[in-house]
């Protein structure tokens, strides 16, 4: 999602983290990631404050990546974007844990991100979003990355109470007399959700379980990072949609997931001027 890619500065001692720096719109960003086999938040965590102790100057920031949908709550199909937007229940994401059901409300996100997040949600009623456009210019660029953001297999969401037999993987040999039938849609585009999102303390792959949790809180989406960030490192959160959340979890649209993630970043970033960022403090 970059237009111009900047060149890496020196690693610093005691910071691990590997950066990739550059612009989106107007705007000069930093990106990461957590390290390769690791989730969970205290690794966000960690990663988070080493960012903030190398780049003094950031001024917010937007955790993209993927998240497990909850269908029950809404017409979210896999590839959707699920947001977090503050409600009257929570502040746009809860620290839940999945073994004692209790829940915190993390801080909210900036301000200059939920103004532009209410500029964006009423382009996407009148507009539509652009995320098909920005995963065309992507690939237009980066013709490689097709096979990583092409699912694996079609969309199948089954049934609460019917689990996954086989080894985790394919659900080619599952019995489609327990999927869920639903209308289809006038366009394959992503659709943009906004509401709470659970961040969990290990992933969720039950799908009775997963709604149960859902409809006592009101979360769309499920993840496991944003609760390491969110009182430390004011951010937005928003998910790509990459399964249920159920025991029939794999990794088919992960690549396609995480890139509708990205581009809605880069859709939101173009609603802020450089002059609101500019008025920022820092968060270091």
């Amino acid at each position: 999602m970059l237009e111009e890619l900047h060149e890496p500065l020196p690693a610093r001692k005691y910071d691990d983290n590997t950066y990739v720096l550059g612009r989106i719109c107007s705007h000069n960003v930093v990106i990461t990631c957590l390290p390769t086999g690791a989730y969970g938040s205290i690794t966000a965590a960690a990663v988070a404050t080493r960012m903030l102790s190398t780049f003094q100057s950031i001024r917010f920031g937007l955790m993209a990546g993927i998240g497990g949908g909850v269908p029950s709550q809404a017409d979210i199909r896999l590839g959707d974007v699920v947001v977090s937007k503050p409600t009257t229940h929570s502040r746009g994401v809860l620290q839940c844990s999945v073994d004692s059901g209790k829940t915190s409300s993390l801080n909210n996100p900036p301000q200059v991100l939920l103004n532009a997040l209410s500029k964006l949600q009423a382009s996407h009623i009148i507009n539509g979003n652009r995320i098909p456009e920005f995963l065309s210019v992507m690939l237009e660029k980066y013709p490689l990355l097709r096979d990583s953001i092409t699912p694996g297999e079609r969309d199948r969401l089954f049934r609460a109470g019917y689990e996954h037999l086989t080894a985790p993987g394919s659900c080619n040999h599952c019995d489609e007399r327990h999927m869920v039938v639903r209308a289809p849609r006038s366009s394959n585009s992503p659709r943009v959700h906004y509401g709470s999102i659970a961040s969990v303390t290990r992933v969720v792959r039950h799908g009775a379980a997963k709604d149960r949790i859902a409809k006592r809180f009101g979360v769309i989406c499920f993840e496991t990072e944003a609760a390491g960030l969110m009182d430390r490192f004011p951010c937005l959160v928003n998910r790509g949609i990459s399964d249920y959340a159920d025991s029939h979890k794999n990794d088919h649209w992960q690549g396609y997931a995480a890139a509708t993630a990205a581009a809605y970043t880069k859709e939101l970033l173009s609603l802020i001027t450089p002059r609101e960022v500019s008025e920022l403090d820092a968060l270091s």
